[in-house]
Protein backbone atom coordinates (compact mmCIF):
# COMPACT_ATOMS: atom_id res chain seq x y z
CA UNK A 1 0.00 0.00 0.00
CA UNK A 2 2.60 2.25 0.49
CA UNK A 3 4.86 1.90 -2.59
CA UNK A 4 1.47 2.42 -4.20
CA UNK A 5 0.62 5.72 -2.47
CA UNK A 6 4.46 6.69 -3.11
CA UNK A 7 3.73 5.81 -6.81
CA UNK A 8 0.62 8.33 -6.92
CA UNK A 9 2.27 11.07 -4.84
CA UNK A 10 5.07 10.81 -7.50
CA UNK A 11 3.08 11.71 -10.37
CA UNK A 12 2.32 15.14 -8.80
CA UNK A 13 4.54 18.31 -8.82
CA UNK A 14 6.51 18.76 -6.01
CA UNK A 15 5.72 22.31 -5.63
CA UNK A 16 2.10 21.90 -5.76
CA UNK A 17 2.28 18.99 -3.46
CA UNK A 18 3.97 21.03 -0.98
CA UNK A 19 1.16 23.99 -1.73
CA UNK A 20 -0.95 21.47 -1.07
CA UNK A 21 -0.21 19.99 1.84
CA UNK A 22 0.25 23.69 3.61
CA UNK A 23 -3.24 24.15 2.99
CA UNK A 24 -3.97 20.72 4.45
CA UNK A 25 -2.06 21.63 7.45
CA UNK A 26 -3.60 25.18 7.59
CA UNK A 27 -7.25 23.60 7.63
CA UNK A 28 -6.57 21.54 10.32
CA UNK A 29 -5.14 24.36 12.49
CA UNK A 30 -7.62 26.56 11.43
CA UNK A 31 -10.85 24.63 12.37
CA UNK A 32 -8.97 24.34 16.02
CA UNK A 33 -8.66 28.37 16.20
CA UNK A 34 -12.23 28.29 14.60
CA UNK A 35 -13.92 26.11 17.60
CA UNK A 36 -12.58 28.85 20.07
CA UNK A 37 -13.08 31.99 18.26
CA UNK A 38 -15.86 31.25 16.02
CA UNK A 39 -17.67 29.04 18.25
CA UNK A 40 -17.32 29.86 21.47
CA UNK A 41 -16.37 33.77 20.81
CA UNK A 42 -12.84 33.12 23.01
CA UNK A 43 -10.13 35.25 21.14
CA UNK A 44 -7.13 33.66 21.49
CA UNK A 45 -4.13 35.17 20.05
CA UNK A 46 -1.84 31.63 20.96
CA UNK A 47 -2.95 29.41 18.89
CA UNK A 48 0.95 29.04 17.31
CA UNK A 49 1.67 27.99 21.19
CA UNK A 50 -0.23 25.30 21.14
CA UNK A 51 0.97 24.07 17.12
CA UNK A 52 4.60 24.42 18.45
CA UNK A 53 3.72 21.92 21.60
CA UNK A 54 2.72 19.55 19.32
CA UNK A 55 5.27 20.00 16.59
CA UNK A 56 8.10 19.47 18.80
CA UNK A 57 6.01 16.72 21.39
CA UNK A 58 5.41 15.06 18.08
CA UNK A 59 9.18 14.98 17.14
CA UNK A 60 10.98 14.22 20.01
CA UNK A 61 8.34 10.98 20.11
CA UNK A 62 9.47 10.09 16.83
CA UNK A 63 12.85 10.60 17.89
CA UNK A 64 12.82 9.19 20.91
CA UNK A 65 10.23 6.45 21.17
CA UNK A 66 9.43 5.76 17.52
CA UNK A 67 6.07 5.50 17.93
CA UNK A 68 4.03 4.66 15.33
CA UNK A 69 2.75 8.00 13.35
CA UNK A 70 -0.63 7.11 13.67
CA UNK A 71 -0.45 7.12 18.05
CA UNK A 72 1.99 9.74 17.79
CA UNK A 73 -0.24 12.00 16.08
CA UNK A 74 -3.21 11.07 18.88
CA UNK A 75 -0.68 11.18 22.07
CA UNK A 76 0.78 14.77 20.30
CA UNK A 77 -3.12 16.06 20.26
CA UNK A 78 -3.76 14.66 23.87
CA UNK A 79 -0.58 16.06 25.21
CA UNK A 80 -1.75 19.40 23.90
CA UNK A 81 -5.04 19.10 25.08
CA UNK A 82 -3.92 18.93 28.44
CA UNK A 83 -1.52 21.76 28.72
CA UNK A 84 -4.33 23.74 27.23
CA UNK A 85 -6.54 22.66 29.97
CA UNK A 86 -4.40 23.40 32.37
CA UNK A 87 -3.68 27.00 31.17
CA UNK A 88 -6.88 27.48 30.26
CA UNK A 89 -8.69 26.81 33.49
CA UNK A 90 -6.92 30.27 34.86
CA UNK A 91 -6.98 32.45 32.10
CA UNK A 92 -10.85 31.34 30.17
CA UNK A 93 -12.48 33.31 33.68
CA UNK A 94 -11.45 36.49 31.38
CA UNK A 95 -12.99 37.80 28.67
CA UNK A 96 -12.22 40.20 25.45
CA UNK A 97 -8.88 41.90 25.42
CA UNK A 98 -7.73 40.08 28.75
CA UNK A 99 -7.93 36.75 27.42
CA UNK A 100 -6.34 38.06 24.00
CA UNK A 101 -3.69 39.64 26.12
CA UNK A 102 -3.28 36.64 28.30
CA UNK A 103 -2.86 33.99 25.22
CA UNK A 104 -0.36 35.77 23.37
CA UNK A 105 1.57 36.06 26.63
CA UNK A 106 1.41 32.46 27.05
CA UNK A 107 2.44 31.84 23.30
CA UNK A 108 5.37 34.25 24.03
CA UNK A 109 6.24 31.63 26.83
CA UNK A 110 6.25 28.75 24.50
CA UNK A 111 8.17 30.44 22.05
CA UNK A 112 11.37 31.18 25.35
CA UNK A 113 10.61 27.68 26.98
CA UNK A 114 11.67 25.84 23.61
CA UNK A 115 14.81 28.40 22.98
CA UNK A 116 16.00 26.74 26.08
CA UNK A 117 15.02 23.42 25.89
CA UNK A 118 17.82 21.28 25.67
CA UNK A 119 15.95 17.78 24.62
CA UNK A 120 14.79 20.18 21.96
CA UNK A 121 18.05 21.67 20.59
CA UNK A 122 17.54 25.10 21.82
CA UNK A 123 17.55 27.64 19.53
CA UNK A 124 19.42 25.42 16.80
CA UNK A 125 16.09 23.60 15.84
CA UNK A 126 15.41 20.04 15.89
CA UNK A 127 15.96 17.49 13.04
CA UNK A 128 12.67 15.09 12.90
CA UNK A 129 13.29 11.48 11.80
CA UNK A 130 11.28 9.89 9.56
CA UNK A 131 8.25 8.59 10.81
CA UNK A 132 6.58 5.28 11.65
CA UNK A 133 4.35 4.96 9.16
CA UNK A 134 3.71 2.65 5.21
CA UNK A 135 1.08 6.08 4.61
CA UNK A 136 3.02 8.85 3.28
CA UNK A 137 3.09 12.08 5.32
CA UNK A 138 1.20 14.33 2.91
CA UNK A 139 -1.29 11.52 2.66
CA UNK A 140 -1.57 11.24 6.28
CA UNK A 141 -2.49 15.66 6.10
CA UNK A 142 -5.15 14.98 3.81
CA UNK A 143 -7.15 12.31 5.92
CA UNK A 144 -6.12 14.31 9.13
CA UNK A 145 -7.95 17.70 7.27
CA UNK A 146 -10.83 15.75 6.30
CA UNK A 147 -11.63 14.38 9.39
CA UNK A 148 -11.01 17.72 11.03
CA UNK A 149 -14.22 19.22 9.05
CA UNK A 150 -15.94 16.32 9.91
CA UNK A 151 -15.77 16.47 13.73
CA UNK A 152 -15.99 20.38 13.89
CA UNK A 153 -18.95 19.95 11.40
CA UNK A 154 -20.35 17.69 13.74
CA UNK A 155 -18.99 19.46 17.00
CA UNK A 156 -21.26 22.34 15.52
CA UNK A 157 -24.59 20.49 15.04
CA UNK A 158 -24.55 19.23 18.48
CA UNK A 159 -25.62 19.93 21.75
CA UNK A 160 -21.83 20.37 22.84
CA UNK A 161 -22.01 23.14 19.85
CA UNK A 162 -25.05 25.25 20.76
CA UNK A 163 -23.92 25.60 24.13
CA UNK A 164 -21.02 27.34 22.72
CA UNK A 165 -22.81 29.18 20.66
CA UNK A 166 -24.97 30.10 23.60
CA UNK A 167 -21.78 31.32 25.07
CA UNK A 168 -20.87 33.40 22.60
CA UNK A 169 -24.05 34.97 22.33
CA UNK A 170 -24.79 36.18 25.60
CA UNK A 171 -22.80 34.33 28.37
CA UNK A 172 -25.09 35.57 30.94
CA UNK A 173 -27.52 34.31 29.19
CA UNK A 174 -25.86 31.06 28.94
CA UNK A 175 -24.92 30.62 32.32
CA UNK A 176 -28.93 31.44 33.45
CA UNK A 177 -29.57 28.51 31.26
CA UNK A 178 -27.49 26.28 33.64
CA UNK A 179 -24.55 26.33 30.95
CA UNK A 180 -21.12 25.79 32.88
CA UNK A 181 -19.47 28.62 31.53
CA UNK A 182 -16.06 27.21 32.79
CA UNK A 183 -16.16 23.67 31.91
CA UNK A 184 -17.69 24.58 28.35
CA UNK A 185 -15.00 26.75 27.91
CA UNK A 186 -12.11 24.73 28.65
CA UNK A 187 -13.55 21.63 26.75
CA UNK A 188 -13.86 23.90 23.69
CA UNK A 189 -10.21 25.38 24.15
CA UNK A 190 -8.40 21.86 24.39
CA UNK A 191 -10.05 20.88 21.76
CA UNK A 192 -9.36 23.75 19.99
CA UNK A 193 -5.94 23.04 21.05
CA UNK A 194 -5.64 19.25 20.38
CA UNK A 195 -6.25 20.04 16.31
CA UNK A 196 -3.46 22.34 16.70
CA UNK A 197 -1.31 19.73 18.26
CA UNK A 198 -2.11 17.72 15.63
CA UNK A 199 -1.55 20.06 13.03
CA UNK A 200 1.77 20.86 14.59
CA UNK A 201 2.86 17.00 14.72
CA UNK A 202 2.05 17.20 10.59
CA UNK A 203 3.71 20.16 10.02
CA UNK A 204 6.91 19.05 11.87
CA UNK A 205 6.79 15.66 10.12
CA UNK A 206 6.66 16.98 6.59
CA UNK A 207 9.30 19.80 6.38
CA UNK A 208 11.70 17.33 8.73
CA UNK A 209 12.97 20.33 10.72
CA UNK A 210 11.93 22.70 13.04
CA UNK A 211 12.16 25.55 14.89
CA UNK A 212 10.46 27.90 18.52
CA UNK A 213 10.86 31.20 15.72
CA UNK A 214 8.73 29.35 13.35
CA UNK A 215 5.59 29.68 15.80
CA UNK A 216 5.57 33.48 16.48
CA UNK A 217 2.89 35.90 16.73
CA UNK A 218 2.53 36.44 13.17
CA UNK A 219 1.99 32.60 12.91
CA UNK A 220 -0.97 32.83 15.24
CA UNK A 221 -2.11 36.19 13.42
CA UNK A 222 -1.94 34.07 10.35
CA UNK A 223 -4.66 31.32 11.78
CA UNK A 224 -6.95 33.88 12.74
CA UNK A 225 -6.68 35.85 9.60
CA UNK A 226 -7.95 32.45 7.90
CA UNK A 227 -10.77 32.07 10.18
CA UNK A 228 -11.68 35.90 10.30
CA UNK A 229 -11.36 35.58 6.24
CA UNK A 230 -14.01 32.20 5.72
CA UNK A 231 -16.31 33.83 8.63
CA UNK A 232 -16.10 32.97 12.16
CA UNK A 233 -18.07 29.74 13.52
CA UNK A 234 -17.97 28.49 9.52
CA UNK A 235 -16.58 25.37 8.61
CA UNK A 236 -16.80 26.10 4.43
CA UNK A 237 -15.48 29.14 5.39
CA UNK A 238 -12.68 28.44 7.30
CA UNK A 239 -11.61 25.60 4.69
CA UNK A 240 -11.98 28.38 2.30
CA UNK A 241 -9.97 31.24 3.82
CA UNK A 242 -7.04 28.15 4.53
CA UNK A 243 -7.45 27.53 1.44
CA UNK A 244 -6.37 31.52 0.03
CA UNK A 245 -4.10 32.43 2.61
CA UNK A 246 -1.91 29.45 3.04
CA UNK A 247 -1.34 29.69 -0.89
CA UNK A 248 -1.29 33.15 -0.81
CA UNK A 249 2.85 33.73 -0.09
CA UNK A 250 3.05 31.47 -3.27
CA UNK A 251 1.45 33.91 -5.25
CA UNK A 252 2.75 37.42 -3.49
CA UNK A 253 6.20 35.47 -3.47
CA UNK A 254 7.61 38.60 -5.88
CA UNK A 255 5.92 41.15 -2.97
CA UNK A 256 6.56 39.44 -0.02
CA UNK A 257 8.09 41.94 1.53
CA UNK A 258 4.63 43.76 1.71
CA UNK A 259 2.82 40.21 2.61
CA UNK A 260 0.68 41.60 5.77
CA UNK A 261 0.17 44.66 4.15
CA UNK A 262 -2.13 42.83 1.55
CA UNK A 263 -3.43 40.77 4.76
CA UNK A 264 -4.17 43.80 6.73
CA UNK A 265 -5.55 45.81 2.94
CA UNK A 266 -7.64 42.79 2.56
CA UNK A 267 -9.27 42.18 5.96
CA UNK A 268 -10.00 46.06 6.19
CA UNK A 269 -11.93 45.66 3.05
CA UNK A 270 -13.80 42.41 4.30
CA UNK A 271 -14.69 44.21 7.46
CA UNK A 272 -16.31 47.10 5.61
CA UNK A 273 -18.06 45.09 2.64
CA UNK A 274 -18.34 41.33 4.57
CA UNK A 275 -18.16 42.13 8.34
CA UNK A 276 -19.54 38.06 8.59
CA UNK A 277 -16.29 36.87 6.25
CA UNK A 278 -17.01 35.65 2.83
CA UNK A 279 -18.95 32.82 3.82
CA UNK A 280 -20.48 33.63 7.67
CA UNK A 281 -23.30 32.06 8.52
CA UNK A 282 -22.89 29.01 5.76
CA UNK A 283 -22.38 25.55 7.29
CA UNK A 284 -21.49 22.31 5.58
CA UNK A 285 -25.43 20.79 5.25
CA UNK A 286 -26.62 24.44 3.88
CA UNK A 287 -24.10 23.21 1.30
CA UNK A 288 -25.12 19.34 1.10
CA UNK A 289 -28.56 20.80 1.00
CA UNK A 290 -28.21 22.84 -2.03
CA UNK A 291 -25.93 20.67 -3.63
CA UNK A 292 -29.01 18.40 -3.63
CA UNK A 293 -31.51 21.38 -4.79
CA UNK A 294 -33.34 21.74 -1.41
CA UNK A 295 -33.46 24.87 0.35
CA UNK A 296 -31.30 24.93 3.59
CA UNK A 297 -33.47 25.93 6.60
CA UNK A 298 -33.04 28.80 8.66
CA UNK A 299 -31.16 31.88 7.50
CA UNK A 300 -27.98 30.48 7.45
CA UNK A 301 -27.24 32.36 4.40
CA UNK A 302 -28.55 35.40 5.68
CA UNK A 303 -25.80 38.43 7.49
CA UNK A 304 -26.99 40.43 10.45
CA UNK A 305 -27.35 43.97 9.69
CA UNK A 306 -24.54 46.13 10.97
CA UNK A 307 -25.48 48.84 12.66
Amino acid sequence: MGATLQSFLAGFDPYLLQILVNIGIAIVLALGLNVIVGLTGQLSLGHAAFMSIGAFASALITNKLGLAFGANLILTGVITAVVAAMIGFPILRLTGDYLAICTLGFAEIVKVFFLNFEPANKALGLTVQNAKTEIPIPIWVFIVAVLSVVLVSFVQTSRFGRALKAIREDEIAAEAMGINLTRYKIQAFALGSFMAGVGGGLYAHFLSYINPSDFGFLKSVDILSMVVLGGLGSVPGTVFGSAVLASAPEFLRFMSQYRMLVYGALLVFLMVFRPNGLMGGVNVMDLLLRAIGKKPAGVAFKEKPTT
